[in-house]
């Protein structure tokens, strides 16, 4: 079986997503946002194309980020967020 970018970013892209969901409902989440993404960023960079992944890992983030709506706000923040701190810990 061959692994892709997408296949190996995608779950951690959904994990962020999820945890973003839970801004907008009101829970505080702060402090998982960054695990997730501190998490996420480690398993990335044990794989042998881990630039690649990182990359598409922030696109991602700053993908789902631009398609938000405005009116979901903490949702927005969460995204944003993690795109921040993925882009603080990328290693190239």
């Amino acid at each position: 079986m061959r692994a892709t970018v997408v296949g190996l970013v995608t779950p951690h892209l959904l994990r962020v997503v999820d945890l973003a969901n839970e801004a907008q409902k009101g829970v505080k989440v702060d402090w998982h946002l960054r695990d997730a993404v501190t998490t996420s960023m480690a398993e990335m960079a044990d794989q042998f194309n881990a630039s690649a992944l990182m990359r598409a890992y922030i696109d991602g983030l700053e993908s789902v980020a631009s398609q938000a709506p405005a009116a979901r706000t903490d949702y927005l923040r969460a995204l944003q967020s993690a795109a921040e701190a993925a882009r603080s810990l990328r290693r190239d």
